[in-house]
């Protein structure tokens, strides 16, 4: 007899070679964890790591899945790869010898041959892995128990997890990143909780791949994930006309397909690395590169959703993929296509598609269940254990005090106003790249050099990095223009020029800010804080940026948030209800 569904947990895992994640849906269709592995390592992007980790997972599953009587294990790939991978497999293209020799067929896209086939060997290497670890852990705690295995396309784990979790009943998905199965993009309309695919990019033409290409030339390593630098860089820049022909000539956008002109491809390119950031040039040196090629990325993904919006026809768009994590292009979506809304889901890179592969998963098992449509929070990730809490509390040596319900909210409080760097760590972990209120550095916004100071003394990153306003969601309009409602801080909206003297530190140097809106539906502690901030400074606005130095992911254990601590100019550490200060700051 098949076991009762109402035990079974769906376990997703993203088994990209980069930005592996795991996540936990269950037997009611609810998420109970999610999280990137990066976190738990503290490696960024944890590269060719898997997401099943031996000693970490079965902690989880007795937290979250003891009483389970069938798991159903659900992946962001399908099992087979395109047969030109194995083609250049064959020919040791995806060998060492063959990457270090940059061997292989050029074929017509942004990258280098060594490049693309280092992605497609790591991401082979991975695949042929996949859940070792996760099958000793079921046989060993979970004797007897059935396990299911399904393998998903992964632009449709990108578009599951961007429309499920969206407020909308209907909408058009666009998934645009750098590969997926057979291309870089895949569109899909959604209505009645289904699915159903529109157009798909097959070839090598990539949106994702032209960023990673833009980030390298800009002086960057995408590797790393540096593509942020030069969304910041941007901003000091102005348009190139030649950078910008280059580009235009090598890549259209026909209906839902990206086109690149043959003829002429690797004479621009040739033109592009020309402007290159060569060794010790400031990257300010290459701002105009960065500025245009920014221009070209956010026209070419508006003019696509144009013809989504054509082809489809619903006033809602949910947007997933890498490169839904372009916040400048996002927060002009709304302005330059025909669509009047917009959802990008807290991790629309490929750490979400663990999410969107267990929630694909539970739907078809439950395909006579009507799913409404509500706000995800972000907030699925790791707690901080109190007895950690405690421990350091103990033994930390520096001044510490227990501060239960409104008593820490106000110490907080006082502290910021009086322009103290604080951090902010709060319940469970976000999933997905940014902080939102619970793994957070905060600041006072209103001083123009709180985000030097941060940049050079808590971040230790470059001076170009703007830093992003978290504020109350019923002042937004009347602080930025066109407001637009933003719970993931995922997209990029213009200051009003009255408001911009007002908080500085949170104001880049083209009068943008990427806003955080914060309501106590969402993250009741974390809006208690700016409120009383609100009140004591006349301000709705903190500076919010993730609690990680730069190189390192957001900081996961009191062992990491002490690091951070302790090792930069940070003033006082907030977690639970105690409040960690460094003996100068208290007076």
């Amino acid at each position: 007899m098949r076991p009762s569904k109402a035990r079974t947990y769906y376990l997703g895992l993203c088994l990209t070679y980069h930005d592996p994640a795991l996540a936990i849906v269950g037997p009611d269709g609810c998420v109970l964890f999610a999280e990137a592995a990066e976190r738990r390592l503290q490696s960024k992007r944890a590269l060719n790591t898997p997401p099943d980790d031996p000693f970490h997972l079965p902690l989880l599953l007795q937290e979250h899945c003891a009483d389970a009587r069938e798991f159903v294990v659900a992946c962001n790939w399908q099992a087979t790869r395109p047969l030109h991978e194995h083609f250049a497999r064959w020919l040791g293209w995806l060998s060492p010898r063959g990457i270090l020799t940059n061997a292989g067929r050029r074929v017509h896209t942004w990258l280098e041959p060594y490049q693309i086939y280092h992605m497609q060997a790591a991401q082979h290497h991975v695949l042929e892995s996949r859940l070792l670890n996760l099958a000793r852990t079921l046989r060993r705690d979970f004797p007897d128990i059935p396990v299911r295995i399904r393998g998903y396309d992964h632009h449709l784990c990108h578009a599951a997890l961007a429309c499920y979790a969206s407020p909308f009943d209907t909408a058009a998905c666009a998934v645009i990143d750098s590969y997926g199965e057979t291309g870089s993009m895949a569109f899909f309309d959604y209505r009645d909780g289904r699915l159903r695919p529109i157009a798909r990019q097959r070839g090598p033409q990539s949106l994702g791949f032209y960023y990673m290409k833009l980030t390298e030339l800009c002086g960057f390593d995408w590797l790393g994930g540096d593509e942020w630098k030069v969304m910041g860089l941007a901003s000091y820049g102005r348009d190139d006309p030649e950078i910008l022909t280059c580009l235009r000539d090598m890549m259209t956008v026909e209906g839902l397909e990206l086109r690149t002109r043959y003829p002429v491809f690797f004479d621009r390119l040739r033109q592009l690395e020309s402007r290159r950031r060569r060794p010790g040039q400031t990257a300010e040196s290459v701002a105009d590169l960065a500025h245009s090629g920014q221009h070209f990325f956010s026209d070419t993904v508006h003019c696509l959703l144009s013809h989504l919006h054509d082809r489809q026809g619903s006033p809602n768009l949910a947007l997933a993929g890498g490169c839904a994590l372009n916040s400048v292009c996002n927060g002009r979506i709304l302005e330059s296509t025909p669509f009047r809304t917009l959802y990008v889901p807290p991790a629309p890179a490929d750490d979400g598609t663990a999410l969107g592969a267990a929630w694909l998963a539970y739907r078809e098992d439950h395909q006579g269940q009507v799913f409404e449509a509500s706000h995800l929070s972000p907030y699925l990730g790791s707690a901080i254990p109190a007895k950690d809490i405690e421990r350091f509390a103990r033994y930390a040596g520096v001044p510490v005090r227990r501060l239960p319900g409104e008593g820490l909210i106000g110490a907080a409080a006082e502290l910021l106003v009086k322009g103290k760097i604080l951090g902010w760590m709060q319940g469970r972990a976000e999933f997905g790249p940014r902080a939102l209120g619970n793994r957070s550095i905060l600041a006072d916004p209103r001083r123009a050099d709180t985000g030097d100071r941060i940049n050079r003394e808590v971040k230790f990153r470059e001076p170009f990095r703007p830093y992003a306003p978290a504020i109350l969601g019923e002042h937004g309009p009347d602080w930025f223009l066109a407001y637009q409602e933003s719970p993931y801080m995922e997209r990029t909206l213009r200051f009003r020029p009255e408001a911009r003297e007002r908080v500085p530190a949170v104001v880049h140097v083209d009068g943008t800010g990427r806003p955080q809106t914060v309501n106590p539906e969402w993250n009741p502690r974390f809006h208690d804080l700016l409120a009383r901030f609100h009140c004591q400074s006349g301000v709705p606005v903190l500076l919010n940026t993730s609690f990680n130095v730069m190189g390192k992911p957001i900081v996961h254990c009191m062992e990491d948030a002490f690091g951070v601590f302790l090792g930069s100019g940070m003033d006082a550490l907030a977690v639970g209800d105690y409040l960690f200060t460094k003996p100068e700051t208290m007076p």
